[in-house]
Order: C-alpha cells, then sequence, then structure tokens
C-alpha cells in the first residue's frame, strides 16, 4: 500500500493544557470541521467520542490520552488529546516524548495555570515547538492581553500574537487576522460560514499597533523583512508566515491564535496554523539512539527506506484484543504479520495486526510508514518506552521516565476468587500506567498500589471493580514517604554460615554518602580482585533489595550512593546468595549509622478565592504547615501560591468548600521530598 501523504504534509501534534481549559473540546470541533465526525461531542454530556471511558464521562475529565487522525488542507494530521489533570502528567509526559508539535490551549480567563506550567516544561524537555490556543474569549473575565503576558513572564517565552479578539465576555464578536489584516466573523452558530474582510476603520488603530509588534519581534529573525520593517515598505503575508514558522520550528516564538471552541469560533484558523507553524516528521531532529552491543551513537533519519526503528510509548488493555502497543514510527516501515526485535527486552515478537486509532475506534491498515502514529496487536512482552527496532540494525531509543509515585493504598481482595481478578487487574493496569506501582507487605499481607494522587488511585480502583470485576476491600490513602541519609558512614558485613556440607561465605565493605536528589548510585571501587566480578553485581542487588524497605519506618530509601570498597571470597563457600545477603546486611547497618531522615512529599498548591475569604484561606494553608510562597490579585478573585506537605492535603477540597461557600477550588502538584519534622517522622515510625 503506497503511502497516502508525503512526509513533509503529515503533523503529530498533541493538544495540551490545564484542566477544564477546553481541550477535548477543542480536539471535537477540530474532527467536526475536518470532515471526521458529523457531529460534535460534549464533554459536559459526556458525549465527547475522545473521553470514551465511563470514567471520563462521569466526571467529564480526560484521564488517559486519546489518539485520532484527521485531514485538513491536503495535510494530515495525527492528534493525541491529553489530559489536563496533574494526576494523570504521565499521559502528557509520554506523549510529548514521540509529538513533533503541540497546540496549548489556555483558558481566557485562568490564563497560565499550574498544570500549563508542568506542561510547558515537559514540552521545553523535549524541544518541541509550540503553538498556543487562547480558548474561552466569550466567559466572563477572558483576557487575551492578560494571559499572553503571564506566557511571557510565567512560561519564559516569547509568545507572538498572530490574532487578536474582537470584543471579549459576551462581547467577543469575531477575530482580527494580523498576518492578512483580515476580520473574521462567523454568521452561523455551528461555525461553519465565516466572513473575512476588511478591518473596520475603528479597529484598524489597533489592528497596526498589534501588527506592527508582530513584524517587531520578527524582524530580529530575517535581515530581509527587517530591511522592510525599518524602511517601512509593504511585508506580504506569505513572507511574515515563512519567517514565523522558521522561529516557531527553532522554538524562538510561540503563535498565538485566540476564539470559543465552546461556540465555535476560531477552530479552522488554529487548524491552519497547525499546518502553517508546526513541523512535520521531516523538519525535526533526527532521532537519536545507542548501540546495545557497544553503547555508541547512532542516529535514524526520518526514512521509509531506512531500518525499522520505533517507540512504544503507550500500553493500553483492550477486552477484545488484549494488548493495544502505541508506538511512533521514526524510521522505516513496520508491516501486520512482520517480527520486530525489542532491543529493551533482548526479544523478537510477532506483530499480527496494526492499526490507525480514532479515541477507542480502530482501522486496520497493513503497513505503517516513517513519521506515523499507529497501534499493533500480538505483542506481549513489551512495556512502556520498549524499542521496537530491525533484528539487523538494532538500536535503543531514549526511553520515557516515569515520575514515582505519591500516595498509597491498600487493598485486599473478598474471596479467593477475587484474589485471581485482582492480580491480573492489577499486572493489566500496571501495564498500562508506569506512575502506578503494585507491592505486597509480607508482614500485614496487604497488595500496596502507588499512584500519583487521589484522584488517580480512585480511578484504578472503581477501573478495577468495573471492568475487572473486583470485589475487594480499599483502606484510606496513605503519604508515600521516603527514607534517605544525611552523613556519610560504612559499614563491614562477614556473612558465614556453615551447615555440615557447603557453607556460605561473603565479606563485603561499604560506604554510603547522601546524593543530592540523585537517585542512587551504585560504584564498584573494588581492586586486585579482591571480590570476583560475577558477585559484585549479586552485592549490588542485594543493596537495592535492602533500599526497597528502608530502616526507619519501612520506606524506600533514596538520594544515596553505595560505594563498594573492600571484601574477600572463600573459593568454594562464596556464592551468589551469600553475596547478595551480604550487601543487604551491610546497607541497613551503615544506613543506620548515617544518621537517617524521613522524607514527605510536598506539593506546589494553587488556591484561587474570593477576596471575602483570604484570610481564612491563608489561616487555613498555615495550620496545614503550609508556607505562602506567592499572593496574586486577578480581577475579583486572589490566587495564593503555597508550599504544603501532602499528608496535611487530605479532604482538603471539603474544607475548602465549606470555608468559602463553594466559590474557592485549588489544585496541587507534586513538588520534591524534604526532610519531616521530628514531631511526623515519630508518629510515621510509630505506625509502621
Amino acid at each position: 500500500m503506497p503511502r497516502e501523504f508525503p512526509l513533509k504534509k503529515v503533523r503529530n501534534i498533541g493538544l495540551t493544557a490545564h484542566i477544564d481549559a477546553g481541550k477535548t473540546t477543542t480536539t471535537e470541533r477540530i474532527l467536526f470541521y475536518a470532515g471526521r465526525l458529523h457531529r460534535m461531542g460534549e464533554v459536559h454530556e459526556g458525549s465527547a467520542i475522545m473521553d470514551w471511558m465511563d470514567q471520563e464521562q462521569e466526571r467529564g475529565i480526560t484521564i488517559t490520552s486519546a489518539a485520532t487522525s484527521c485531514e485538513w488542507d491536503n495535510h494530515r494530521i495525527n492528534i493525541i488529546d491529553t489530559p489536563g489533570h496533574v494526576d494523570f502528567t504521565m499521559e502528557v509526559q509520554r506523549s510529548l516524548r514521540v509529538l513533533d508539535g503541540v497546540v496549548v490551549i489556555f483558558c481566557a480567563k485562568g490564563g497560565v495555570e499550574p498544570q500549563s506550567e508542568t506542561v510547558w516544561r515537559q514540552a521545553d524537555r523535549y524541544g518541541v515547538p509550540r503553538i498556543a490556543f487562547i480558548n474561552k474569549m466569550d466567559t466572563v473575565g477572558a483576557d487575551f492581553d492578560r494571559v499572553v503576558e503571564m506566557m511571557r513572564e510565567r512560561l519564559g517565552t516569547v509568545p507572538v500574537p498572530v490574532q487578536a479578539p474582537i470584543g471579549a465576555e459576551s462581547e467577543f464578536e469575531g477575530i482580527i487576522d494580523l498576518v492578512d489584516q483580515q476580520q473574521i466573523t462567523y454568521e452561523d452558530a455551528l461555525g461553519t460560514k465565516t466572513i473575512s474582510e476588511e478591518i473596520p476603520k475603528h479597529l484598524h488603530d489597533e489592528m497596526v499597533r498589534r501588527r506592527n509588534e508582530l513584524l517587531e519581534v520578527l524582524a530580529g529573525f530575517d535581515d530581509d523583512l527587517m530591511s522592510a520593517y525599518l524602511e517601512e515598505e509593504p511585508i506580504s503575508s506569505d513572507a511574515i508566515r515563512r519567517v514565523l514558522r522558521e522561529a516557531t520550528l527553532a522554538n524562538e516564538v510561540v503563535p498565538v491564535f485566540c476564539g470559543s471552541a465552546y461556540h465555535n469560533q476560531g477552530v479552522q484558523l488554529l487548524l491552519n496554523g497547525v499546518v502553517n507553524y508546526l513541523p512535520s516528521p521531516v523538519e525535526v531532529p533526527p532521532v537519536m539512539g545507542i548501540d546495545p552491543e557497544d553503547g555508541s551513537s547512532l542516529t535514524r533519519e526520518v526514512a521509509d527506506d531506512e531500518p525499522l526503528s520505533a517507540l512504544a510509548f503507550k500500553i493500553q488493555s483492550d477486552p477484545y484484543v488484549g494488548k493495544l502497543v502505541f508506538f511512533r514510527v521514526y524510521s522505516g516501515v513496520l508491516k501486520a504479520g512482520s517480527y520486530v526485535y525489542n532491543s529493551i527486552k533482548e526479544g523478537r515478537e510477532r506483530i499480527s495486526r496494526v492499526v490507525r486509532l480514532h479515541a477507542n475506534h480502530r482501522e486496520e491498515v497493513s503497513e505503517v510508514y516513517a513519521g506515523d502514529i499507529a497501534a499493533a496487536v500480538g505483542l506481549k512482552n513489551v512495556s512502556t518506552g520498549d524499542t521496537l527496532c530491525d533484528q539487523d540494525a538494532k538500536i535503543i531509543l531514549e526511553a520515557i521516565e516515569a515520575p514515582d509515585p505519591v500516595i498509597d493504598v491498600a487493598i485486599e481482595p473478598k474471596t479467593q476468587a477475587d484474589e485471581d481478578k485482582l492480580k491480573k487487574g492489577l499486572r493489566s493496569l500496571a501495564d498500562e500506567d508506569p506512575t502506578f506501582q503494585v507491592a505486597y507487605d509480607e508482614e500485614t499481607g496487604q497488595t500496596i498500589i502507588s499512584g500519583m494522587g487521589e484522584l488517580h488511585l480512585e480511578i484504578i480502583i472503581d477501573r478495577l471493580l468495573r471492568e475487572f470485576k473486583v470485589g475487594a476491600n480499599v483502606g484510606r490513602p496513605q503519604v508515600a514517604y521516603r527514607e534517605t541519609i544525611s552523613q556519610p558512614s560504612e559499614a563491614t558485613v562477614r556473612y558465614i554460615r556453615q551447615t555440615g556440607g557447603r557453607g556460605q561465605y561473603a565479606h563485603v565493605k561499604i560506604e554510603v554518602e547522601p546524593m543530592d536528589s540523585g537517585g542512587f548510585e551504585f560504584a564498584d571501587e573494588i581492586r586486585g580482585g579482591a571480590i570476583p566480578k560475577e558477585f559484585i553485581r549479586h552485592v549490588e542487588r542485594g543493596v537495592k533489595q535492602a533500599m526497597e524497605s528502608g530502616v526507619m519506618a519501612g520506606y524506600p530509601l533514596i538520594d544515596l550512593r553505595v560505594r563498594l570498597v573492600d571484601g574477600d571470597f572463600h573459593p568454594v563457600d562464596s556464592s551468589d546468595i551469600a553475596f547478595q545477603i551480604a550487601g543487604s546486611m551491610a546497607l541497613k547497618e551503615a544506613v543506620q549509622k548515617a544518621s537517617p531522615v524521613l522524607l514527605e512529599p510536598v506539593m506546589e498548591v494553587e488556591v484561587v478565592v474570593p477576596p471575602d475569604y483570604l484570610g481564612d484561606v491563608l489561616d487555613n494553608v498555615s495550620s496545614r504547615r503550609g508556607e505562602v510562597s506567592d499572593l496574586e490579585h486577578h480581577g475579583a478573585t486572589r490566587i495564593v501560591k503555597a508550599v504544603v506537605p501532602l499528608s496535611e492535603m487530605f479532604g482538603y477540597a471539603t474544607v475548602l468548600r465549606s470555608m468559602t461557600q463553594g466559590r474557592g477550588t485549588y489544585t496541587m502538584q507534586f513538588l520534591e521530598y524534604r526532610p519531616s519534622p521530628q514531631s511526623v517522622t515519630e508518629k510515621v515510625a510509630q505506625q509502621n
């Protein structure tokens, strides 16, 4: 089957935003105007096709990334609609890893909100070019210029409006196109009939001022445009689009559009912006990877005749086909029925079917090409972040790192039959979501599930009960504390067991020291073969095993460096297991000497309240061991920014509603782990 669209006419984009900025609504309009839908679904009615999960339709929020594609202006646009809630930030992160461009949607009233900043930093990390859409221009409190200024201040970017709204709130009438110098208004409620006409006199001065601001920014990126601007020569729309595209692809500027997706205004112009300003797969740098054989750097050009390289970025359990693996093809061609090599798992598997996705609907295809996003059926041993490649041209692409969970819940099956269902369900959900972790507490006999927040675990539990029909008792959410050390120490352990036959012998000396948010590092500093190489990795395994349960309250140890500096072995009695046990014992002994510290997750909290309740909110934040970092005024509301321990935030939604008569709202996201006060440490230690 030949390629439908040349690579330069393909766009792989994502839509990202803070919760409730109108992301899914915008996607529904894009699909309607592109002819992919014949009726626009609404989030608040639970009829949005991109929010297909029961949990999404009931709550009116996006939980999982949904992929689709459409055609616009002879271009194929592959779209991933991502969640806005901070608990599901991993869905955004793994989508950004495989996208070439992003449409970031901002609420014209809320502006740059906390999750907007998180998404922006994630896009910065992967160097993804962006355009911005300021949505909800017809809502009370909408302020286009304020949002543009917030983008400049909070995101450290160069926003370049290519449009301006005509009016705002209930007086929002249409859009000024600053590039083509046109006024655009809408004749019908569906937004399918537009009128483009000359700028009326009463808007002419504003258009000239804003267009000059646009030209002034772009003049810094092109000498010809600079010359024409300084000499006040006419500058064509095509010249502006060319320079703006180059600057956008270089991540120097962000074109800004505006409209109201819910009332069907501005979405077609946004689609034009996707085509005009976001990159095709050939306009982004070639994907980099490493050779699994020797660790050398490799590059794959985006071309069909290159060896196959693809990244699995999402796993989805499907009740009809089993495991569905979403992947992005970076080079080569992937055919249904062919074999692929998983360079992470070092195994070969057959892809039985390849499908293009439209939310939870699938269209079977015989092959996909470089630059395509699709899904595979038939892969059994594939996880998020695995590389699929040609066995004769192996490569490992950059993996997708998952943040650590910050909240735990204990769950117990009610019957033996439920236990089997629970294991199956947890295995499927953990495959799908790298931020969801499962552990078994041998002391209590409970299964502990960990996630990114209360809503995250609520959705997980709801899916277990509904999809997997599990009968279970669920405990209350608990904070996922961590442990670390505050000073260097060392320990020497000689492990000897004599049982009549062959004994067990291992002797290790380790040194430990704190690392600044550095995770974990194990250094082999053995000299002269005091411990054979084959035993050293088992010492490391024992160290890691001991780190899982800490020494203070049973929580995992983080942020420490372990150096194996000395030891010896017995030619007969030494074994893998002996060195693993010795490594575990040495780590626990060294940590106990190193003044261990309990760490608690601390959250960035943003509370939006009317002025009348500001004092009560500030007092309440302080009572929760919170530190107020900023206080902003926006119209008739106040925005309190604070840093608060997660353990103090359980039930805050109910308290805030009560304090503000239902008029206050808040968001929070994980910031970092910090040492907990002595009183908290003692309390947690007693509970465990």
